[in-house]
C-alpha cells in the first residue's frame, strides 16, 4: 500500500463519469436543485410580490407537478436500476457511455420544460419531447436487462418494466394535453404518471429492500416479503391513478356519493393496512439507527398519506370546499413518503458506492428532520386559512434549503473517486 499512488482529492466533471450511478444522480440533484429554486421563487412572488416572475409559459402548478413527478425522480431511478437492476435480474450491467444519452436528454429537456413555464408553453413543450423520448429510450435499456434476465425471481424486475410503461404513455399524454389547451387532462397523466409510475417504482424497491436491509442491521427482525404484500402495495398507490379518472366523470349525486363512500372505505382500510405493515417491518426498532430510520419513516407516510385522503374524502361529503384537502394527502405522499425514501434511499447509495460507513451522520439526519417538520408545514397548509399562502412560501424555501444542502453535499462526493481507493 505505501508504494500505491494517491488518491485525487479533488472534484472533477470526468469522475460523474464513472459509474452509472454517478451520472444518474448527478443529473437528478441538477434538476431537482433548479425545480425547487424555482418553485420557491413562485411562492414568495405569490406572498410578497417581490419578483415580478414571468408567466408568459406553462401554467405553473402544471410546470411545477410534472416537475416534481417526471423531472428528477426517473434519473435517480437510473442509478438504482442501472446499479442494482443488473444484480437483481443477474445479467451483464450496462456502462455508462450506453446509458448516458438518454438520461442528458432528460436533464437537458426538463430544464428547457423549467424555461418553457416561465416564458413560452411551445419551448416548454419542445424540452418535454426531449425528455420523453430520453425517459423512453432509457426504459428500453431498462426492459432488455429484464428481458436477458435468467434470476428465479423477476418478479421486482418487471414491475419496475411495467410502471414505466405507464410512465411513459402519462408523460407523453402530459404533452398532447398541452396541445389540446386541455390542462385539466395535462394534471390528470400527471397524476397518473404520479402514482401509477413513480409510486409503483418506489413501492417496488421498498418492497424488496427495507425488509433486507432491516434484517441486515437488526437480524431478529424478520425480513418479511411475501409476493402478495408487493401486490397490495402496488394497488395502494395504483388505485389512486384510478381514482383520477373517475374523479373527472360526472356521474348521478347518489352515484357519486356511493363512490365517495367506497373510496373512503378503501383508503381507511389501506391506510391501517399500511401502518400496521410499517411497524411489522421493524418501525419501532429500526427508527433507533437513523440511516434505517429513515426508510422506515419515508414509507409511513404512505398509511398517512391515505388515512389523510380518507379523512378529506369524508370530509368533502358533507363540506362545500373540501376537495382543496386533497393537496394535503398528496404533499404527504410527495414530500412525506417520496421525498423521505429518496432522501434515505440515495443517501445510502451514495455512502456506500463512495466508501464511506453506511450510516447517516449529524448532517443527513437533522436535514432530514427537518424535511418531516416541512411536510407538517406543506400539509396544513393546504387547509382553509388565512396563513395559508405564508406557509406554502415557507415550505417551498424550507424544501430548496434541504435539497440544496443534500444534493450540494452529494455532488461533492460524486465527483472525487471512492475514499476507498475502489472503482466505481
Amino acid at each position: 500500500m505505501s508504494s500505491a499512488a494517491p488518491l485525487d482529492p479533488h472534484w472533477r466533471l470526468r469522475y460523474i463519469l464513472l459509474a452509472p450511478h454517478r451520472l444518474g444522480f448527478s443529473l437528478a440533484a441538477a434538476v431537482l436543485i433548479a425545480a425547487s429554486l424555482w418553485w420557491a421563487l413562485v411562492q414568495v412572488d405569490r406572498a410578497t410580490g417581490a419578483f415580478g416572475l414571468p408567466t408568459d409559459g406553462t401554467p405553473p402548478l402544471i410546470t411545477h407537478a410534472a416537475l416534481m413527478s417526471f423531472g428528477f425522480i426517473p434519473l435517480f431511478f437510473s442509478g438504482f436500476l442501472f446499479t442494482a437492476g443488473p444484480k437483481w435480474l443477474d445479467v451483464e450491467p450496462l456502462s455508462v457511455r450506453q446509458i448516458q444519452t438518454p438520461l442528458f436528454m432528460q436533464c437537458a429537456g426538463w430544464l428547457v420544460w423549467l424555461l418553457g413555464g416561465l416564458f413560452s408553453e411551445p419551448l416548454g413543450l419542445l424540452g418535454l419531447a426531449v425528455a420523453w423520448l430520453g425517459l423512453v429510450w432509457m426504459s428500453w435499456l431498462y426492459a432488455g436487462l429484464v428481458r436477458a434476465s435468467r434470476a428465479a425471481n423477476q418478479m421486482h424486475g418487471k414491475m419496475v418494466r411495467a410502471a414505466f410503461v405507464v410512465g411513459c404513455v402519462s408523460v407523453a399524454g402530459l404533452g398532447l394535453s398541452l396541445l389540446l389547451q386541455r390542462y385539466d387532462l395535462a394534471l390528470a397523466w400527471v397524476l397518473t404518471g404520479l402514482w401509477g409510475f413513480v409510486g409503483v417504482v418506489f413501492m417496488t424497491v421498498a418492497h424488496r429492500m427495507i425488509p433486507f436491509f432491516t434484517h441486515g442491521k437488526l437480524p431478529g427482525v424478520e425480513a418479511w416479503r411475501p409476493a402478495w404484500v408487493m401486490g397490495v402495495l402496488a394497488l395502494a398507490v395504483g388505485a389512486q391513478a384510478v381514482f383520477v379518472w373517475l374523479s373527472m366523470v360526472q356521474w348521478p349525486v347518489w352515484l357519486a356519493m356511493v363512490g365517495l363512500m367506497l373510496r373512503t372505505c378503501f383508503e381507511l382500510l389501506i391506510g391501517v393496512w399500511l401502518i400496521w405493515l410499517t411497524v411489522r417491518w421493524g418501525l419501532m426498532t429500526a427508527i433507533k439507527i437513523p440511516l434505517l430510520g429513515m426508510l422506515h419513516i419515508g414509507f409511513l407516510w404512505l398509511g398517512l398519506t391515505q388515512l389523510i385522503a380518507a379523512a378529506t374524502d369524508a370530509w368533502s361529503a358533507v363540506a362545500p370546499g373540501a376537495p382543496v384537502w386533497h393537496l394535503a394527502a398528496l404533499h404527504a405522499f410527495t414530500m412525506g413518503c417520496l421525498g423521505s425514501l429518496m432522501v434515505a434511499m440515495v443517501s445510502r447509495v451514495a455512502a456506500g458506492h463512495s466508501g464511506r460507513p453506511l450510516e447517516a451522520g449529524p448532517f443527513f439526519w437533522g436535514l432530514f428532520l427537518l424535511l418531516q417538520v416541512t411536510v407538517v408545514i406543506r400539509v396544513v397548509a393546504a387547509l382553509p386559512m388565512a396563513a395559508s399562502t405564508s406557509l406554502l412560501a415557507l415550505a417551498a424555501v424550507l424544501w430548496l434549503a434541504i435539497m440544496a444542502a443534500w444534493g450540494g453535499r452529494l455532488l461533492g462526493w460524486w465527483g472525487r473517486v471512492r475514499i476507498d481507493g475502489h472503482p466505481g
